[in-house]
């Protein structure tokens, strides 16, 4: 239990890693009335996150709930007492910075994505796959292999958006197929992006901090393709092997709008941009995505003057965004960045010491708070603390926190970015029935780091 509760008290550092840096000494409040009482709000908040399919309450509602009142507690317990209130304004600062970059970035992603299915994109590519007459077995294990190897280029949470679109296009009703497959995209996008520099938030956030060459992170390919190819083996035997109601002779092909091309370049530039912005200009990476979005509205301006005004209108791409991931992530982020200026999360270097967990077990560790809180705030919180530990290990974290965010339905980017499009099929409770089989994966994926690095030393 002690080790439980040690593991747990890594959340704490984790969502405003970079905040603790600004303003004068933060007071401990954890064992204060209104420590006390945060952490209870969270532990409920999450509750209801965690039974949203029970309840019938979209995720986004409690998590914006406690997200936003934690803090408003906060701010009151400061004013109440006479504290330092420029703390909790800087404070909440960093929080809407870091949040900000993944909100707009989620945001453009997100209109492209919806630009796409506009202009039958997807449409396109559903007819391409169902009328080869594949089963969808065979359909769960394209989607999954596709996610796989453009999750190093495009990043995680697009790549999931992208083939989760492909996937409800395919089939909408046969969740026996919906369900495997979204988790399957899930896991493999986070897998495919644990070994690319750029493929996760994560795994650029140890890069950029130095933490490994380009190349070094290209070593853990074995661990992250054969630990997906395991959970993927496990999930496909719940896959009908049937094949989809399609008759060829009936189903006129689909044609893609004018532009549509175009704006699948202009997709792939956008990241292309938000890696660049990021790595060379030492811009946040949704700076990047913001250009590539001016680029998407300067191109419609240029179809409209060709072909009229309802050909095609980003505005209108924009609307049908899921607003509730938007609203997900900034209440989760919020919640665990007041956790963190209270004071909970301050013990996180200490489950490195030897006499605790040491490096090893602390790295895997990581990988269930990645799915209990979110990669991205856990990994913030793992370099902030920077603990003294082998390169070999710097990789396993790397590959936990990226790996170990898919055990959860919304332990990832990914996963709630696919949990937004397929609402009320791929849920917490609807993943919670297979994640057996993506703990058993990520368990290959770390013995297989072990075998690799610490026996044969091939990449340490």
């Amino acid at each position: 239990m002690l080790r439980i509760l040690s593991m747990l008290s890594l959340t704490s550092a984790l969502a405003m890693a970079s905040g603790g840096d600004a303003g004068g000494a933060i007071p401990d409040l954890t064992f204060t009335w209104v420590g006390i009482a945060a952490l209870a709000i969270f532990i409920i908040g999450y509750y209801f996150v965690a039974m949203e399919e029970h309840y019938h309450i979209d995720k986004a509602k409690p998590a914006l709930l406690i997200g936003t009142f934690m803090f408003m507690l906060i701010a009151l317990y400061y004013s109440i007492n006479g504290l330092d209130m420029n703390l909790v304004h800087t404070q909440a600062q960093h929080l809407i910075l870091e949040i900000a970059e993944i909100f707009f970035f989620l945001f453009v992603a997100m209109t492209y994505i919806e630009s796409m299915i506009h202009m039958g994109v997807f449409d396109r590519l559903k007819y391409n796959l169902v009328s080869k007459g594949y089963t969808y077995r065979k359909l769960f294990w394209v989607t999954g292999i596709l996610a796989f190897f453009i999750s190093p280029i495009a990043d995680n949470l697009t790549t999931a958006l992208i083939l989760s679109t492909v996937l409800i296009t395919i089939e909408r009703e046969k969740k026996e197929f919906l369900v495997p497959g979204a988790i399957n995209i899930v896991v493999a996008a986070n897998a495919g992006g644990a070994w690319s520099p750029f493929g996760d938030i994560t795994t650029l956030m140890a890069w950029t901090a130095g933490k490994g060459t380009f190349v070094d992170f290209l070593f853990l390919f074995p661990a992250s393709i054969i630990g997906y190819v395991i959970t993927a083996f496990l999930l496909s035997k719940v896959v009908p092997d049937t094949v989809p109601e399609f008759d060829i002779t009936k189903e006129k092909k689909p044609e893609m709008m004018a532009g549509a091309k175009v704006v699948m370049g202009l997709g792939v530039f956008t990241i292309f941009s938000a890696v660049m912005s990021h790595q060379v200009l030492h811009l946040p990476a949704m700076w990047g995505m913001m250009f590539g979005l001016s680029l998407l509205k300067l191109y419609a301006y240029k179809l409209k003057r060709i072909h009229g005004l309802g050909h095609f209108d980003v505005f209108s791409s924009m609307s049908k965004i899921e607003n509730n991931t938007l609203m997900f992530f900034f209440g989760i982020l919020a919640a665990v960045g007041a956790l963190y200026f209270i004071g909970w999360l301050a013990l996180a270097s200490v489950v490195y010491e030897p006499s605790v967990l040491g490096p090893t077990w602390s790295n895997v560790g990581v990988g269930f708070l990645s799915a209990i809180v979110d990669n991205v705030p856990v990994m913030s919180a793992v370099l902030k603390a920077s603990p003294e530990m082998a390169h070999s290990q710097w990789m396993l974290v790397t590959l936990t926190a990226g790996v170990g965010g898919s055990l959860i339905s919304f332990g990832s980017a990914a996963g709630v970015g696919v949990m937004g499009k397929l609402p009320g099929v791929y849920t917490f409770g609807a993943h919670m029935k297979y994640s057996w089989t993506i703990l058993i994966g990520y368990i290959v994926s770390i013995a297989v780091w072990y075998v690799q690095f610490e026996m044969l030393g091939f990449g340490a």
